[in-house]
């Protein structure tokens, strides 16, 4: 099946995110590192669920490790596409390695599950991939919203995940050249909600007409603004609701070292 191969995903969990099913947030709570987290949805919702009284977001969005939650997967029988963190980011610097581990274990023990991590913490992931145990059901992206991070996608080429993917979302700039050799997915959204910032069609497009020149898969998400059900998510007269082709773990592990 080739990687640019259209499939629509059956939704069946409890996620409104497009491109997922549910959502596992073993850390929540985060800490902006580029444009792209200024109007972060995740922070605003931590801080509705402390003044709500959360047990979960007593910190508010302060950084917060759950280690009750971490096998919570496991009580999940029927197959889903999970999202990591969505209230976090994995490889903040205030997660310990042996914590990201025990995540890692944890998928490695739900070969029905898949998993998608985000991040864009690209340098620690990079420096931490080593030490991790890459399960043929792990998917790993970075976020790229402008072309000041576009350096994100070269270190998420350093690690051998079977799916390896690019969240251009808020996409507030255009992005150039993407580097796309050995990247399988790309997700295209604009910004959303309060105070959300343009973005224009020819960054959308040049970045499709580079998927398809790379067989990389292409998923439109949103166009977004204030009321983003208003502008809706169809490109072209169409949606992209793409899904990439998983890769072997370990024939990319051996790629990376003979490269």
């Amino acid at each position: 099946m080739s990687k640019a191969n259209s499939k629509s995903i059956n939704m069946r969990g409890n996620s409104h995110i497009e491109w997922t099913e549910s959502t596992w947030n073993p850390v929540t709570g985060c800490s902006k590192v580029s444009a792209g987290c200024k109007h972060c949805y995740a922070e605003r919702m931590a801080r509705r669920l402390q003044a709500m009284g959360s047990e979960r977001y007593v910190n508010g969005f302060g950084v917060t490790l759950h280690h009750d939650l971490i096998d919570t997967p496991k009580l999940w029988r029927a197959p889903r596409l999970i999202f990591v963190n969505s209230m976090s980011d994995l490889f903040h610097e205030r997660v310990p390695l042996r914590f990201i581990q025990r995540i890692f274990a944890t998928m490695r023990a739900c070969p029905q599950h898949t998993f998608q991590i985000l991040t864009k913490r690209s340098e620690r992931l990079a420096e931490l991939a080593p030490h991790l145990d890459w399960a043929p059901n792990v998917w790993m992206g970075v976020s790229v919203e402008d072309a000041r991070v576009v350096r994100r996608v070269r270190h998420l080429q350093q690690v051998p995940a079977a799916v390896r993917f690019l969240s251009l979302e808020p996409l507030i700039g255009p992005v150039g050249d993407l580097p796309l050799e050995g990247i399988d997915w790309a997700i295209v959204g604009g910004e959303s909600g309060p105070g959300a910032r343009e973005m224009r069609v020819d960054w959308v497009r040049s970045i499709f007409r580079q998927c398809r020149r790379a067989g990389t898969a292409f998923f439109f998400k949103q166009w977004g603004g204030v009321r983003k059900d208003l502008t809706g998510r169809q490109l072209r007269g169409r949606t992209y609701d793409e899904m990439p082709t998983p890769h072997d773990p370990e024939t990319r592990r051996l790629e990376l070292l003979s490269a």
